[in-house]
């Protein structure tokens, strides 16, 4: 008598083409967080106004009232820089852990902001520099100096692994240029007054900036959408990415460009905010999986999400006055380093 063979039962899915596989539905739930947060971004603060009156003001450009006038010329330029920051900052930090293939990059545990901002001490002490631009101009060639100079010193330490060289020569040259900066500032009681709130990081009293920098961020985003593709032939490897037909280092130079641009641009225009790039990236990656065409553009939304929200916050924390968005981002930003810093599964010690 003929057993019938038992059922074999079906293969799962891999974790990572399940994920891509959500990455639709994802995508247009970040869209929806976005929007409840931006809304409140815009609401909630010294005054509070209803998410009702919010939406017909934001439907009503030429209205006239109070609430009308806080929302036009505050609140909406801080929201609306804030995404610009946090999406560049987001999508800064994805692509630069794609590129050196180290869960731990961040514009500003690689140091790279703080070079940006001692360029921009540097010019507004000797070069009498006051303006956005000029700004960015600084910041750009610090920002571009210093990743150069971390890719240079992690690539050449005999540290154990190039991930932990990165990560050790990102944190010593960010603590060596922060100190130069200090020691700039500290020397000078006007300097310092009028740069202080510039070097913690912060929206308040910058949307001025927004016109000028705009460009800039939206150039770098646009640049930075096609590099999903590009971001997953380079993580397969040099030699197999050379035998698809993709030139590895005009590829990597080429993101490598667009990261500085965009960490660049927020730099300049809010001051040094760290560990958004890290957290979006990850959160993006644990939602949709390895796959950039789809955590790319999800970690653009959740550096928004993070820094609107965070600068929210802070701005509810204390009766009078408010926290800035820097030091909110570091009290969520450093427990989820340290966290992601103890898994093996992501960092080889």
């Amino acid at each position: 008598m003929n057993r019938s063979a038992p059922p074999v039962a079906a293969s799962a899915p891999p974790v990572a083409r399940t994920r891509a596989a959500r990455g639709a539905p994802v995508a247009l739930l970040a869209c929806l967080i976005l929007s409840v947060v931006v809304i409140a971004g815009i609401g909630l603060g010294a005054r509070d106004i209803p998410a009702t009156s919010v939406v017909r003001i934001l439907f009503d450009p030429f209205g006239t009232g109070y609430d009308h006038d806080v929302l036009w010329t505050e609140r909406i330029p801080r929201t609306l820089l804030g995404l610009l920051v946090g999406a560049a900052l987001g999508a800064s930090g994805l692509i630069m852990q794609a590129l050196t293939v180290n869960p731990l990059s961040d514009p500003g545990i690689l140091g790279v902001q703080q070079g940006a901002a001692l360029f921009v001490v540097l010019g507004i002490l000797v070069l009498d520099v006051n303006d956005a631009n000029g700004f960015f101009w600084l910041a750009l060639a610090g920002a571009a100096l210093t990743a150069a100079a971390v890719c240079l010193i992690g690539t050449r330490t005999r540290a154990g692994s190039s991930t932990l060289g990165l990560v050790l020569a990102g944190v010593a040259v960010a603590a060596l240029l922060a100190s130069v900066v200090t020691l700039l500032v500290v020397r000078d009681e006007v300097v310092f007054s009028s740069l202080r709130f510039w070097s913690v990081g912060q929206l308040a009293g910058r949307s001025s900036v927004l016109d000028e920098i705009t460009p800039f961020v939206l150039a770098g985003l646009l640049l930075a959408l096609p590099l999903g593709r590009t971001l997953n032939v380079l993580a397969l490897g040099a030699d197999t990415a050379r035998g698809l037909g993709v030139r590895v280092e005009r590829a990597q130079l080429l993101g490598a460009a667009v990261a500085v641009l965009l960490c660049a641009a927020a730099t300049a225009a809010v001051g040094p905010v760290a560990f958004v790039g890290l957290v979006a990236a990850h959160v993006a990656r644990m939602l949709v999986g390895s796959d950039h065409r789809w955590s790319l553009p999800l970690s653009m939304a959740c550096g928004a999400i993070l820094l609107v929200g965070a600068d929210t916050v802070g701005r509810l924390v204390l009766d009078h006055g408010e926290v800035q968005v820097s030091v909110m981002t570091g009290i969520v930003g450093t427990p989820f380093f340290v966290w992601l810093a103890r898994r093996r599964d992501l960092v080889r010690m």
